[in-house]
């Protein structure tokens, strides 16, 4: 991480200096702001930290609760979310707290004895090379925690406010179109009408959202037709797997998926229990956190938990829902969209591929960037309309895999004596978990070629970060302190993008095109970032050269590559790497003789692969996205 670049100051480096409009801000809502984000789930909250690095965007998150959410439902943190944690500053604190899942392991009734259960095998949960991060396990409300901390200490020192539900909205024409209404929950002042205006609104209020049906959009899918008891246990054991996750089918008791929690001793466990009628099922709904440890029990047989503490149950129905809109544009082109809807609001789904945060996350995450450039006349509203272009088919892939996967692993383990019955052999549900790892890991998100994702006509050169794809990091070696580190981790949540140049076999062309990048006029990063802002306020450019970092003359570098910015006009030294010899980025991400110029956009997806030396196809891509500056 960096800091002092805007003088020393003591204490700790993760709580920004208040901007003034941070300091200016009134305790109650205002009159108008740009942005009013309703809800503080995952969605909602990765909003707000995006947003937050920007204190010149009046941003106002509410929530209904009194609160923060103590304890959250989710906590399957997909290796994906924890990438765009680090861009945040937050990967760290997540990991160090987290249950790694480093293993699933399966359990099927034993071939001597099929009322005793046995280990069948296991496969690695996250296939090697995919990430450098693991899946985790994190509650839902310490996530939440985390970016809500990250939110208050950035320099906008944005916070929730708490105890106010939107009750109805309304977009109309001028500045700030929209008219949110809402009402005190809380306090002395509660059943109190509140209205502000805003320039957007962003519905992050989950599976029954208000703002959803503001906007007159509804969710359409399949009904619920098949429940799971969740049950979060603090209980003992003669289980010998009890901290692994398991995949466990018993003869004729049901199945169960057993995940551990963080911490060292929670456990989540999801019981099967079966099929709900068409219009009945409260029998079902009705199951008591006893009776799924008491099933619980049966299916592990012989093997058995002993029940300390019950510390969260519920039972859930699976159905798959998707919004037949993400935002409030008409069909008919007439204006761009002043309302949107994230995460739940949008999507619903079932807990058994470990999604739904996590893509609720990435939704805002889409969104987030986008709005920061337009409400800072980095681009046009136009830019906006791309979110739901971007975002509905990825819900709905998600829609269309967990009606798959959920009924997949609701199927009872194949009885050898009745094989007409039907079911799924624990060979084949394991190698089925180990073929879905990349979409499991939260990296199977292909963006198709738009104005924010370029043609593959150059893909070649640059084989290893796929077009459309999540840049997908590798180690480096940084060359103003030796240091190794994951390039990918250069990458901050700060709305900027990335432009990637590895050198070819002749570091001549690249330098050429870096000194045209920082000098000539006609180039993107003169042409799209203002005359006032740093050199580097829009285009963060990094150069990579193959060989040794002792090799490397920094003196005879471009200016591009140690930029002078902030107040103090400080060098900024951690924008130029080498290869590390031990794994080899142009090897690993198959960068040939020519070189490249990736393109990342400001959410770490990689937006355009060109030759070193393209200057047309670069600036007529970025014209297609960025407003003129100059």
């Amino acid at each position: 991480m960096q800091f002092y670049r805007d003088g020393y100051r003591a204490g700790s480096p993760d709580i920004h200096p208040a901007a003034p409009e941070a300091l200016s801000r009134p305790v109650d809502l205002p009159e108008t702001v740009d942005v009013l984000i309703v809800g503080t789930g995952p969605a909602g909250t990765v909003l707000a930290a995006q947003l937050a690095a920007f204190p010149g965007i009046s941003t106002r998150v509410v929530e209904r609760r009194g609160g923060p959410l103590e304890l959250g439902h989710a906590d399957g943190v997909a290796v994906r979310t924890v990438e765009m944690f680090e861009a945040f500053g937050l990967a760290d604190a997540l990991l160090r707290e987290a249950y790694w899942v480093n293993e699933v392991r399966f359990w099927a009734p034993s071939e001597a004895d099929r009322d005793r259960i046995e280990r069948t095998g296991w496969v690695e949960d996250t296939p090697e090379g995919l990430s450098e991060f693991p899946h985790v396990i994190v509650n839902q409300a310490r996530m939440q925690q985390f970016l809500l901390e990250h939110a208050a200490s950035s320099a906008s020192r944005l916070e929730p406010d708490y105890g106010l539900e939107l009750t109805g909205l309304e977009v109309r024409d001028g500045e700030h179109p929209v008219l949110a209404t809402l009402q005190r929950k809380t306090g002395n002042r509660a059943g109190e009408e509140v209205t502000v205006r805003a320039r957007y609104v962003v519905g992050c209020d989950g599976a029954r959202s208000a703002v959803r049906r503001a906007i007159g959009v509804a969710l359409e899918g399949d009904a619920a037709n098949h429940a799971w008891g969740v049950i979060d246990a603090l209980a003992t054991t003669d289980f010998p797997d009890w901290r692994t996750k398991n995949v466990v089918q018993s003869a004729g008791r049901g199945s169960l998926i057993m995940i551990p929690r963080e911490g060292g001793n929670m456990v989540r466990i999801y019981v099967d229990l079966g099929e709900i009628p068409a219009g009945g099922g409260a029998d079902v709904r009705s199951t008591t956190a006893d009776e799924l440890a008491r099933t619980t029990n049966a299916i592990l047989h012989p093997y058995s938990i002993d029940v300390r503490q019950v510390v969260w149950s519920s039972v859930y129905e699976v159905g798959q829902r998707l919004a037949d809109a993400f935002d409030d544009a008409p069909a008919d082109g007439s204006r761009g969209p002043h309302v949107f809807i994230t995460g739940d609001a949008c999507h619903t789904h079932s807990a058994k591929a470990g999604q739904g945060m996590n893509v609720s996350m990435q939704d805002a995450f889409n969104l987030g960037w986008k709005l920061a450039a337009v409400l800072e006349g980095r681009a046009d509203a136009a830019l906006l309309g791309t979110y739901a272009q971007e975002r509905r088919p990825v819900a709905k892939d998600l829609i269309d895999f967990d009606r798959y996967w959920s009924d997949f692993i609701a199927q009872p383990t194949v009885d050898p004596a009745h094989p007409e019955r039907g079911g799924v052999t624990s060979g084949r549900l394991r190698a089925e978990y180990a073929r879905q790892g990349r979409y499991l890991a939260g990296l199977a998100t292909v963006y198709p070629p738009s104005a924010l994702i370029g043609s593959d006509a150059y893909q070649h050169l640059a084989a290893g970060f796929g077009i459309g794809e999540r840049f997908h990091s590798a180690p480096v070696i940084r060359v103003a302190d030796a240091r190794r580190t994951q390039l990918g981790h250069a990458h901050r949540a700060d709305g900027r993008w990335r432009l990637y140049a590895f050198a070819g076999n002749d570091p001549a062309s690249m330098q050429a095109q870096l000194t045209w990048l920082g000098e000539d006029d006609s180039s993107p990063v003169r042409r799209f970032t203002p005359d006032r802002a740093d050199i580097d306020g829009v285009f963060d450019v990094h150069g990579i050269f193959r060989g040794a970092h002792h090799d490397v003359d920094r003196t005879a570098l471009p200016s591009l590559l140690t930029p002078r910015s902030g107040p103090l006009g400080l060098q900024d030294w951690e924008k130029i790497w080498t290869t590390d010899p031990r794994d080899d980025i142009f090897t690993a991400r198959g960068i040939g003789a020519e070189g490249a110029l990736v393109v990342v956009r400001p959410d770490q997806y990689v937006a355009h692969v060109l030759p070193l030396e393209a200057r047309d196809e670069l600036g007529a891509f970025f014209a297609g996205v960025l407003r003129e500056a100059r």
